[in-house]
């Protein structure tokens, strides 16, 4: 695990990784000038419980295999292998201990950050880590919160892909080819991952 510097943690079901994560990563670490990101596959998404996901060996095993051409990134096991619901606070006070002399910054989607009144526990999120908030196309940024008001945006160009639509182009027999990396896409195919529609 990387340690000195500024360090970006970036966390999501992954389910799957697509270029648009890693887009925003590459970008947020250049214009902040990060020292690395850390992708951190969820464990159990509390928010997302009523949807059945990916293994979580397969979607870490996606994630490490996108991010392994980039030496600014690495993956964590930390809420993969922690048993429970994963609560981004529970894992940033972890990687706050071990990485005691970063400044973590902590990235996800500006939509996601406009919701994070309602995440566990979201206070001490800001105690622990700079929020940072990529734009998503059809997303408004948030400014009527306390909280969002407080992070620093990053406008990314080309963050239409998602997650939602690569597993239903797959159920549906689509191609996804250039929204994942190359051997992603190989690697669902290989284990036969979101045959069937949600």
């Amino acid at each position: 695990m990387p340690s000195g510097g500024p360090i970006g943690v970036m966390g999501g079901s992954f389910d799957p990784i697509h270029v648009g994560h890693l887009l925003a990563a590459s970008e947020v670490a250049d214009r902040l000038e990060l020292s690395a990101v850390i992708f951190v596959p969820a464990g159990q998404p509390w928010q997302k419980s009523r949807r059945e996901l990916a293994a979580a060996e397969d979607r870490y095993a996606m994630t490490v295999i996108a991010t392994a051409g980039d030496p600014r990134f690495s993956v964590s096991r930390l809420e993969i292998d922690r048993p429970g619901p994963s609560y981004t606070i529970d894992t940033l006070h972890m990687l706050a201990e071990t990485l005691a002399s970063s400044t973590l910054y902590f990235i996800t989607g500006a939509d996601a950050l406009a919701g994070i009144e309602t995440w566990y526990r979201y206070e001490e999120i800001v105690e622990l880590a700079h929020l940072v908030g990529v734009s998503r196309p059809g997303h408004a940024l948030p400014n009527d919160q306390p909280v969002a008001a407080s992070a620093t945006f990053v406008d990314i160009p080309g963050l239409a892909v998602s997650a939602t639509d690569i597993r239903e182009r797959i159920a549906a027999h689509r191609s996804i080819r250039y929204l994942v990396p190359t051997a992603v896409e190989s690697y669902i195919y290989k284990h036969e991952l979101y045959r069937e529609a949600e």
